[in-house]
């Protein structure tokens, strides 16, 4: 009964789920804020699941689910104004706003105004879920660039 104890010894690394996160802390406030939720059931998965939470404490705080992506997809976040926030994975994007939360919608194309400054992504460095700031100064993000999905 050998490969039985085996399977009992090795089926919670078979069920394992990876739950990151990784946050944006607009103007340097842990108050005001996107964390981006990447949830991955199997490591093995070419795919995984991801939401994004605005915050601004204590006024606001809510949950938006952004669907599946693929595991390694980098989420760039621009910033247009206004408390709004574009979120571009791949090809798709979304805005969300942190000025009651509430606001959240898919985007079929990019708006007529562009995207806004990019913030930085949120992207995974050695394994782990990461906030990489764009550096100061950058040149501003042109249209179509290309992105992991």
């Amino acid at each position: 009964m050998f490969p039985s104890r085996l399977l009992l010894v090795l089926l919670p690394a078979l069920v394992a789920c990876s739950d990151q996160r990784a946050a944006f802390e607009i103007d340097g406030s842990r108050q005001h804020a996107l964390t981006l939720i990447r949830v991955q059931t199997l490591p093995w998965d070419k795919t995984a699941g991801y939401s994004i939470v605005a915050a601004r404490m204590p006024d606001c705080q809510r949950r938006h689910e952004i669907g599946a992506g693929g595991a390694d997809s980098r989420v760039e976040v621009f910033a247009p104004g206004n408390d709004a926030w574009i979120l571009r994975q791949g090809k798709r994007m979304y805005v969300v706003e942190t000025r009651t939360c509430e606001g959240f919608a898919r985007l079929e194309g990019e708006p007529e105004d562009g995207l806004g400054a990019l913030q930085g992504s949120f992207q995974l460095r050695n394994g782990t879920l990461a906030w990489v700031g764009e550096p100061a100064g950058a040149p501003p993000a042109t249209a179509g660039a290309t992105v992991g999905q």
